[in-house]
């Protein structure tokens, strides 16, 4: 049965959709099934993936037009790895769900027909908290939080917790936080060792060991249209992904065990 997690923060630039599309690619490599949704109407992860946002059916249509999750998936160019593509029309989307019934469970009920058929689903959430995001949260089992080792990194995650929270207690009695995974890391300043423990304080066992560097080819690869492991599979970017992928995997896995026993 698939694992939905939502990679999300309402802060923009943290290294969220980059996050979303090199652990979807590498799930994927290590001959997981997995289905990754772009559910941000910038569609970064669809471009990220060389898809064309040209697509005739995309995330728009599950949330608004009542289209099946099949109708609207495609192939990417990594085998094991398939995606439901993000239009601009999705900007749209929030608005029309305020007057939509049941509009909190739109996704929830596509995602439960189709769930079964992968291993990992992974949902790219835009940068807010706004109806989509609901949307994401109530069909997930859990959320990865990315956070940029910056100043102010951890304004906002109150909020972010908080929204959590409120779908857990009210929609979805399952959600849990995934894990934190600190991005954008540079050794050589303080100000990133301190985003670190404040972390660490603050989510305590939750933060994931392997954390993502600054890397010139991170930010590189989505406009080639790849992920890093296409990309340039040598960077430092690329281990440091594929350590973090191990780790959730192995996480997952451990966790899977314990519930069976």
């Amino acid at each position: 049965m698939g694992k939905i997690i939502s990679v999300a923060n309402q802060k923009g630039g943290v290294g969220k959709t980059t996050t979303a599309v090199n652990l979807s690619s590498i799930f994927a490599k290590k001959g997981k099934k997995t289905l990754m949704i772009d559910a941000d109407p910038q569609g970064n992860a669809t471009s990220g993936l060389g898809i064309d946002k040209e697509v005739e059916l995309s995330t728009y249509d599950i949330l608004i037009n009542d289209t099946k999750m099949e109708e609207v998936i495609i192939d990417t160019q990594i085998k094991n790895l398939k995606i439901c593509p993000s239009t601009i029309n999705l900007a749209g989307a929030e608005v029309e769900l305020v007057s939509a019934e049941n509009r909190e469970f739109k996704l929830k009920e596509k995602l439960d027909e189709i769930k079964e058929d992968y291993d990992y689903i992974i949902i790219d959430c835009p940068p807010s908290l706004g109806l989509i995001t609901l949307n994401s949260f109530t069909a997930s089992d859990s959320v990865l939080i990315p956070v940029q080792c910056e100043f102010y990194a951890l304004e906002g995650l109150g909020q972010l917790i908080n929204t959590i929270n409120i779908v857990k207690k009210v929609m979805n009695k399952k959600l849990e936080i995934e894990g934190a995974v600190l991005t954008m890391y540079d050794a050589r300043t303080n100000l990133s060792n301190q985003v670190v423990k404040e972390v660490k304080d603050y989510f305590e066992d939750k933060v994931y060991k392997t954390v993502i560097p600054r890397n010139v080819k991170l930010s590189e690869a989505p406009s080639f249209g790849m992920p890093i492991t296409v990309y340039d599979p040598r960077s430092k970017g690329s281990k440091c992904y594929e350590k973090l992928a191990k780790e959730i995997i192995k996480t997952n896995e451990l966790k899977a065990k314990h519930m069976k026993q």
